[in-house]
């Protein structure tokens, strides 16, 4: 009888297991997941409208050195509130000065690079 139970519940764990593993991985509505492949020179960007004050989490990372910013535009002319050059990585609170729609952008350097990372609200 002992066995039993023992098999029962362990009938239970794998069956609770499997549940588990088949569950989507659910991420808040305006997340931005970031998965790609640059080839050296080759940029992406991700965009999204934020209101003032609206602030987005990020977080990234790259196999190579990209070139990374965010900004936005006004006419003619491109805002840089965040510029940096030759990063494998970077993450942070990102808050908005003023209502625009911000771009997050890498640039590949000298060699292909693969960037991995999520824009979170």
């Amino acid at each position: 009888m002992g066995r039993m139970l023992a098999y029962r519940r362990m009938k239970r764990l794998l069956a609770t297991a499997l549940m588990c593993l088949a569950a989507p991985v659910v991420e808040g509505e305006d997340a931005l997941a970031v998965q790609v492949t640059l080839a050296p020179g080759k940029m992406h960007e991700e965009c999204a409208r934020l209101e003032k004050n609206e602030k987005r989490k990020f977080h990234w990372k790259a196999t190579a050195p990209v070139d990374f910013n965010i900004h936005y535009h006004e006419g003619a002319e491109v805002f840089y509130p965040i510029k940096r050059e030759g990063m494998r990585g970077d993450g942070g609170t990102f808050t908005a000065k003023v209502t625009q729609d911000y771009c997050w952008m890498w640039t590949a350097k000298n060699a292909q690079a693969v960037v991995t990372g999520k824009i979170e609200p």
